[in-house]
């Protein structure tokens, strides 16, 4: 709140804001008093004020770290492999630096020492979380952080977006090895992924409880963004779990990811399938749900996209359907 009060025959303003630097300022006329004291009120609020130089010079970056990592990070699904990355990042000397030296310039100098060890695509994952942490230190946590160091920072390098699809007589290739697995499941995993472009976390996790036979539907509590989301199910899919014989068990699929990492990288192999990360049959569900003609919105729906800019690059799956519209309208005119 701002203070306004009679002093050597003017009247005194000042502005006391946790965080930001105090400002005073005299005036003549009490009506002028106020109307600077409103509009700096409001600057305040839109954090448009000089921050405290001296609560930044009391923290350290790392420190800074460490908590994101012990309270925001720690409430992820992905917190293990997120720890890993910032205890990684703890150990580098730019973490010795106070907030009220931190700058762009810095980060700079960070990135171009990682690329040496690391592709652009893999440093700008990695510091992902460090940009988030500024956000929440500022908007959250009450500090004067005025432009987050990271947001302006540039990774150059080629798009490295997979684009991935089955070729032909690839998903043959590897039934045909996962059917000769120890373990049956291995095989309707992979099928299961196809027909639904589920992910393989959502897909070992999936319990009797969650499906819905008579609905055609299945709940998954646990996703990649923190949404639940129910997709309906096809007739294969439906077919799949019927086969898994999962009564009394708690889960449909039984398997940890460890043990279907391993199973997934014996099959390849036996198959002679080589780059084909299990993702990608994400990636194949997903274009051909847009082949057989769903909609965008449908497609999301299933798939758990919540930004449809993110459905743009399945684009490709619906090119030779634009070609033959076309065809038809240029053969009816």
């Amino acid at each position: 709140m701002a203070a306004i009060r009679r002093r050597k025959g003017k009247y005194e303003v000042q502005i006391r804001r946790s965080g930001l630097r105090h400002i005073s300022r005299s005036f003549h006329a009490l009506k002028d008093a106020r109307t600077w004291a409103s509009y700096m009120e409001v600057q305040a609020d839109r954090q448009d004020l000089p921050g405290d130089p001296k609560a930044l010079q009391r923290v350290t970056l790392g420190e800074l770290v460490a908590r994101y990592r012990d309270t925001v990070t720690a409430r992820k699904r992905g917190y293990e492999v997120e720890r890993i990355v910032l205890n990684a990042f703890l150990r580098h000397p730019i973490c010795k630096r106070r907030l009220s030296e931190i700058e762009t310039a810095h980060f700079v100098q960070y990135r171009d020492e990682r690329l040496r060890e690391v592709k652009p695509a893999t440093l700008k994952r990695q510091l992902g979380p460090i940009r988030n942490l500024f956000n929440v230190a500022r908007d959250e946590w009450g500090l004067p952080i005025r432009n987050n160091p990271i947001a302006k920072l540039q990774f150059k390098g080629v798009d490295q977006r997979r684009e991935r699809r089955l070729r032909a007589g690839e998903l043959d290739k590897i039934i045909d090895a996962a059917a000769s697995c120890r373990n049956p499941l291995i095989a309707r995993i992979i099928l299961f992924a196809l027909a639904t472009a589920m992910r393989r976390g959502e897909i070992l996790a999936i319990e009797g409880r969650h499906i819905d036979i008579d609905g055609r539907a299945l709940l998954i509590p646990e996703t990649k963004n923190g949404h639940p989301r129910i997709i309906p199910l096809t007739g294969e899919a439906l077919a799949l779990l019927r086969g898994c014989n999962c009564e009394g068990r708690a889960r449909t699929f039984p398997i940890t990811a460890n043990a279907f990492r391993l199973a997934w990288e014996r099959v390849k192999r036996k198959a002679g399938v080589d780059d084909l990360h299990f993702h990608d049959l994400r990636h194949e569900a997903i274009s051909s749900f847009f082949e057989k003609g769903l909609t965008t919105p449908e497609v999301a729906l299933i798939s758990g996209h919540k930004d449809m800019r993110m459905l743009f690059r399945y684009a490709h799956a619906t090119r030779e359907q634009i070609i033959s519209k076309l065809q038809k309208l240029e053969m009816r005119s």
